[in-house]
């Protein structure tokens, strides 16, 4: 199977990295399921990087039918170490403006029920997870947004993403709860992500792409749906440029990360305990600890 070592998940809007060469279409079946759609394996600026539709590439799912498990597991097989997720966000504060990119470094969960977690069936395990992102790769990245100097593109490094469960946007009482928790962003897709990618001991950043002021806005009313597809796709379109710089700096010096080790002291089962079907289940993971 086709192997990469950076891989990219591409939210609303993303469904294809246009700058990828020696495309293969891989289909990767894992214990969980299928990934979203098949993994796109090429080459950008010369790297292997293996591009995921999180939505599928006619954007058939919604945030809560997303197969985050297989997802996740389906890098993981291919090697994946570094992952780039793009993700459309509405904005909480009135300076983080539609087409600004976030790299947020703080996540708040409102989902609802969604399985975040590899672990389970006879083997628990416990992650540190108080700084959910990568701050090496975000660095990487939020260099990348910052040497393109992208026009009516600003950089915010930070912030807290409050993701939501959906499929409905929030009410104004919920939005305005969000910011009165000094929350940056909202979307609904990326703190499961994040999770499972620290299991897999995959280091893990976001570039969330902020294309509306979320209801809370005095002037939200006047924003219509037109406008926020014309900025899903001029944010695609600056998303693509931030993505291929940032693979062509991390080929060329690959930070070491914490995430890289995440479960060395982790899981609190005795392997040996571990029933084997699930042992065999989560082999992909539990290798190099056996």
């Amino acid at each position: 199977m086709a192997q990469a070592k950076i891989g990219i998940i591409g939210g609303s809007g993303l469904y294809r990295m246009d700058a990828l060469k020696d495309v293969q279409e891989v289909q990767v079946e894992t214990p969980f399921g299928s990934p979203s759609d098949a993994l796109i394996v090429g080459t950008l600026e010369g790297t292997p990087v293996a591009f995921l539709a999180r939505h599928g590439r006619n954007h058939h799912l919604l945030p809560s039918e997303l197969p985050f498990r297989a997802n996740i597991y389906a890098m993981k097989s291919l090697g994946v170490e570094y992952l780039i997720s793009a993700s459309a966000v509405g904005s909480l504060k009135a300076e983080v403006k539609p087409l600004d990119m976030v790299v947020p470094d703080q996540f708040i969960d409102r989902t609802k029920g969604r399985i975040s977690t590899f672990f389970g069936d006879g083997i628990v395990a416990h992650i540190a997870f108080g700084d959910p992102i990568c701050p090496h790769l975000a660095s990487v990245l939020g260099d990348a947004v910052a040497t393109l100097n992208l026009p009516e593109v600003s950089l915010h490094r930070g912030g807290t993403y409050v993701c939501m469960e959906g499929p409905a946007f929030s009410t104004k009482a919920e939005s305005n709860l969000y910011r009165s928790w000094g929350a940056d962003i909202i979307g609904m897709t990326n703190l499961p992500e994040a999770k499972l990618a620290r299991e897999a001991e995959i280091a893990y950043a976001t570039l969330a792409l902020v294309t509306d002021y979320d209801c809370w806005h005095p002037d939200h009313d006047s924003v219509t749906v037109e406008m926020i597809i014309s900025n899903l796709h001029r944010n695609a379109a600056n998303a693509q440029q931030i993505i291929q710089e940032t693979v062509r700096r991390l080929s060329q010096n690959p930070p070491a990360s914490e995430a890289h080790s995440a479960l060395k002291y982790a899981i609190l089962t005795p392997l040996d305990k571990v029933l084997p079907a699930t042992k065999e289940k989560l082999g992909l993971l539990l290798k190099k600890y056996l």
